[in-house]
């Protein structure tokens, strides 16, 4: 009885038996590196590009955009692959505690688990992307409007181009993916501009 109930839900929904038998296993194997470098690059886009648009909004001057950007860049990397290297420790260390509990140490399992170090130096690397997007963008670009203009229309397309690889390796609904990255990352740039543009007309 089991075994026709279980052809019959197969019979209504190929689609969810397919998925399950050909995807669970790439599912888990990709959450790491998915993580580490599709959203690492997507923060080192937004957080260096509001950055740069923060500054601008107080100082027109492209030097100061640029050597914000960069200091951006710099310090997101760092504090990513940190924190990346803490999480991942700490990940490591319970399932190790488990495998003890088990008496599988020093098996396949333990050499399966997640390296800190890979994990921190990818997501170091990915922020690393994302943030030389909007530095390269102003770096070149002498006019104070046009220089804005043209970070947040890169931004505005990198974020479109994360949000649709993020879907298509995560099998999430495309347009959904891509308007939430880039409607999130637009808001992130508008708020920093807005309000340091705001600080700059308090204390003038």
């Amino acid at each position: 009885m089991a075994v026709s109930d279980t052809k019959l839900a197969d019979a209504e929904n190929p689609a969810a038996t397919k998925f399950s038998d050909d995807s669970d296993v790439d599912f888990a194997g990709r959450a790491n590196w998915l993580r580490a470098a599709v959203l690492g690059a997507n923060d080192g886009l937004v957080s260096t590009a509001s950055l740069m648009l923060g500054v601008s909004a107080v100082k027109h001057d492209v030097r100061a955009m640029v050597v914000s950007g960069f200091a951006g860049l710099l310090a997101g990397a760092c504090s990513m692959a940190i924190g990346e290297y803490v999480s991942v420790c700490s990940q490591r260390d319970v399932e190790l505690a488990q495998l003890d509990r088990d008496g599988k140490r020093g098996g396949d399992e333990e050499r399966a688990l997640p390296s800190p170090v890979q994990a921190a130096v990818a997501s170091a690397l990915a922020f690393s992307v994302g943030a030389l997007l909007p530095l390269l963008a102003a770096g070149f670009i002498v006019g104070y409007r046009l220089r804005v203009a043209v970070v947040v229309a890169v931004a505005t397309m990198a974020l479109a181009v994360f949000g649709y690889v993020g879907a298509v390796l995560g099998r999430a609904p495309v347009a959904r993916s891509c308007a939430r990255v880039v409607v999130g990352g637009l808001a992130a740039m508008g708020v920093t501009f807005g309000l340091m543009r705001l600080f700059r007309e308090l204390a003038e």
